[in-house]
């Protein structure tokens, strides 16, 4: 039982400090369909600060997992929406909201560029323009994230999602 204990610390170790690059989630995406200043910026609606990024796109666009990973979460939340929620080996919550429709089922692997869903307007996004809410929740903290801003301490568990891209 220790020598998988040890195994298992060792792993989460690694996994930690291993970087995996992902790619822009929604189909054909480019940087152009984002405001680059938009993460962590406020104010924000009832969430005080902007913790993601909107990907701007036509409704029914392909969104695709950034990064390969366990599935941990599908369903409706009143803000989210339709949303998928991806585990990654860096212990990284990559979080899809505002879907139209959910493409992939809890407890399964997504690979990177694998269709989860498609961009909506569901939760607080109904009646804006169709947009795919994506941010980066590292379980993991990282304190020399930590600002005075807004919510600064936060910021040690949400990474800016630009900053995930290829």
């Amino acid at each position: 039982m220790k020598k998988l204990s040890l195994i298992l610390l060792i792993a989460i170790i690694a996994s930690c400090n291993f970087k995996q690059s992902g790619i822009i989630p929604v189909k054909n995406a480019t940087s152009k369909d984002w405001n680059p200043h938009s993460f962590w910026y406020s104010p924000w609606g009832k969430s005080g600060v902007h913790k993601g990024i909107d990907i701007f796109a036509k409704s029914g666009t392909p969104v695709l997992s950034s990064v390969g990973g366990l599935v941990v979460f599908t369903g409706d939340i009143d803000m989210g929406g339709k949303v998928v929620a991806v585990l990654s080996p860096q212990w990284q919550i990559h979080y899809y909201a505002h879907l139209q429709e959910i493409n992939t089922r809890c407890l399964s692997w997504a690979s990177q560029g694998e269709e989860i869903g498609k961009v909506g307007d569901s939760g607080n996004a109904a009646g804006k323009p169709p947009h795919l809410h994506y941010s980066v929740v590292s379980l993991t903290p990282k304190p020399t994230n930590i600002t005075t801003e807004l919510q600064g301490w936060k910021r040690m568990f949400y990474l800016n999602p630009q900053d995930q891209f290829i």
